[in-house]
């Protein structure tokens, strides 16, 4: 499985989750085999400063991604990555590493149709 972040820093396992999915300066892609990091893969958001609708969801599926993790998404990009079959984890903050922990251990769950927001207390850690 291969889970995107939207970070504000290039750190790898150590970036601190972006605010804003689309803006962000980078996405860590990290990939995940039977509960354990295999690898990851940090790239610059090549849209960071102008893009329009639906450009980064299609980018970020076309990496593999089938999870987006960010700390804000709009509804129109989070039905965007629902109809490409990526779930998206909104309201997330931490740091990348914390937050593997947590959906892999079912802590946090995807928004299942756009507009929606799990506020739970544990998607907050940083």
């Amino acid at each position: 499985m291969r889970i995107a972040f939207a970070t504000e820093t290039p750190e790898g396992l150590k970036g601190k989750i972006a605010q804003h999915f689309g803006r962000c300066p980078y996405y860590t892609f990290v990939d995940v085999e039977n509960g354990e990091i295999r690898d990851y893969l940090v790239v610059e958001n090549p849209a960071a400063n102008e893009h329009s609708p639906g450009q980064i969801p299609q980018f970020i599926a076309e990496q593999g991604a089938g999870i987006i993790v960010s700390g804000g998404m709009g509804p129109r990009a989070q039905q965007w990555f629902l109809d490409l079959g990526v779930k998206p984890f909104v309201g997330v903050s931490g740091r990348v590493e914390e937050v593997i922990t947590l959906i892999l251990k079912g802590k946090i769950s995807p928004i299942e149709k756009s507009g929606e927001c799990d506020k739970k207390e544990d998607r907050k850690h940083q």
